[in-house]
């Protein structure tokens, strides 16, 4: 096994009870081994839905929701590259793979092998940014984007120009991830991670992110991906972007500011401007703790691309529009 395989999770250790684990294929792709779930079957009468997750996550994210969309999609969720059960790229924590343009085109290398069209997107946090970036690049023509807690600009002010030169040093330097991961086995420093994102996970949602950020190969593509990304590009791009974008954010989001949502709406061109969703009482990881609702939302939405009388919001929700 290779040094850049070494730490990673394994799936016949460490997949053992991964949830929805008869789901799982693995696909060999844009020269990696992708860990891929597929729910329903495919059938030409229910669009693909393709469910991007965020830096540091996994398919597990998507645990409640996907099930509950398998009636009216055939749904694809990836391990992002270097994140779980899918391959760190050659190169390691630096390479181009896991940049945003990087990313972009593995997903799209991934998609091509598997046959897969997706007619709406889903992304959360920075695999908002990744839908975006595929659409922009002509790679993806949904007729909807959905941008959950989206992070699609930069950091602002002195984080911003703090963070990214920090990420770069950090994920050059090898002994970070272990470090990092060694850290996190403490279980309040979980509890605060996870607090800081203004969620509240069940046991399950607990135990699976604690077993990603204890493995140093998840943690090292975590911070490959930080190191790497430019959202700058992306935000003077979004002129240009002709799929509409729905954006979804928690009320309690900590990671993201809600506000963001309304700054990204107000830089794009009209067409592809809907009001912002908001979802009250939820944090940035509002999917994992309200799935259900999440999953009527976009059923809803999927209703009303069909049938433009129907309103965005058929059905009563803890929901505001603006």
């Amino acid at each position: 096994m290779s040094a850049l395989q070494a730490d990673r999770l394994v799936w016949e250790r460490d997949g053992m009870n991964w949830p929805h684990r008869e789901a799982s294929r693995f696909v060999n792709a844009a020269g990696l081994r992708w860990h891929v779930q597929v729910f329903g079957e495919p059938d030409p009468a229910k669009p693909a839905l393709l469910l991007l997750h965020g830096t540091g996550s996994s398919t597990h994210s998507w645990r409640g929701l996907a099930p509950l969309l398998a009636d009216h999609f055939t749904v694809l969720a990836p391990d992002l590259p270097g994140h779980g059960f899918t391959a760190m790229p050659q190169g390691g924590t630096m390479s181009p793979q896991l940049s945003l343009p990087g990313m972009a085109r593995a997903v799209n290398g991934l998609l091509g092998e598997m046959g897969i069209r997706p007619g709406v997107v889903v992304g959360h946090s920075a695999g908002a940014a990744i839908a975006v970036r595929m659409c922009l690049d002509s790679m993806l023509a949904p007729q909807q984007v959905v941008s959950l807690n989206g992070a699609l600009l930069p950091l602002g002010g002195l984080a911003g120009q703090v963070f990214s030169p920090v990420a770069r040093l950090m994920a050059a330097t090898s002994v970070v991830p272990k470090l990092f991961s060694w850290r996190a086995s403490d279980p309040a420093v979980l509890h605060r991670l996870i607090a800081g994102t203004g969620s509240t996970l069940d046991a399950q949602g607990m135990a699976l992110y604690g077993q990603l950020v204890r493995n140093p190969g998840h943690a090292a593509g975590a911070l490959g991906m930080m190191a790497n990304w430019d959202l700058p590009t992306l935000s003077h791009q979004l002129l240009r972007l002709n799929t509409p974008l729905q954006q979804v954010v928690g009320e309690n989001d900590r990671t993201l500011s809600p506000r963001q949502a309304h700054r990204v709406r107000a830089m794009l061109p009209a067409a592809s401007q809907l009001p912002v969703i908001t979802l009250k009482g939820l944090g940035h990881l509002a999917h994992e703790e309200r799935p259900d609702l999440v999953a009527r939302l976009l059923l809803d939405l999927r209703a009303s691309t069909h049938d433009s009388s129907m309103p965005a919001m058929a059905s009563a929700q803890p929901v505001d529009q603006g």
